[in-house]
């Protein structure tokens, strides 16, 4: 597993020197169009909505209140993990601010909705991974929580995860590469909290069923 982090890090640090020498990559605008080529208003949609989450103040919102649920149903180890992975914004701000490569453009691709901040890496894929991540790490973890609970959030969970990465280079929010950046940035981070809560198993005070390893 350490070999993997080390060769995730490395990666990362040779795709954010690829992304300061070539802005803009031939695969990365060949991949955009690629992507965008079935436009539709229906589709438009389904691409805003999967990325709705990662807004602000939508992302602002989302991490405490969840946060706030699994406190009231009495997992409170879990419930200051969750609050952690808003940490991934200020990661991705300082990321970008970092790197400062600029947001694909009208000329190159489509842009369906227009933001502000750099472009390398997705915040919206590394908070994907770090926070749903980490909801299907615990839905594995934690012992109590019924079934119909459970598997509805593993399967919405997973599927953000793995769709948000078309659905960022779809509105022209993004290149292939930022996507790529904000998932091996978003594994760290998630592989970082998961060890932190997994180490030690939380207790009756923590959690309303002790856990086992």
């Amino acid at each position: 597993m350490l070999l993997v982090l080390i060769l995730i890090i490395a990666g990362f640090v040779a795709l954010s020197v690829l992304v300061i020498a070539y802005p803009e990559m031939a695969l990365d605008i060949r991949l955009s169009k690629d992507i965008q080529q079935h436009q539709n208003p229906f589709i438009d949609g389904v691409m805003l909505l999967i990325s709705t989450p990662g807004y602000m103040p939508e992302s602002v919102i989302i991490v405490p209140v969840t946060a706030l649920l699994f406190f009231l149903f009495k997992y409170k180890k879990a419930a200051g993990f969750i609050l952690l992975t808003g940490v991934s914004g200020l990661i991705s701000t300082i990321v970008k601010a970092l790197i400062n490569r600029p947001r694909p453009s009208d000329g190159l691709v489509r842009v369906i909705l227009k933001t502000t901040q750099q472009s390398f890496p997705s915040g919206h894929v590394l908070f994907y991974v770090a926070f749903f991540g980490l909801l299907i790490v615990l839905m594995l973890q934690l012992e109590g929580i019924s079934k119909w609970i459970k598997y509805p959030v593993l399967f919405i969970s997973l599927f953000l995860i793995l769709s948000i990465p078309i659905s960022r280079i779809y509105m022209g929010a993004h290149w292939f590469t930022d996507v790529l950046g904000g998932f091996m940035l978003g594994i760290l981070y998630l592989y970082l909290l998961s060890w932190l809560y997994l180490r030690k198993p939380a207790d009756k005070q923590e959690a309303p069923v002790a856990e086992t390893k």
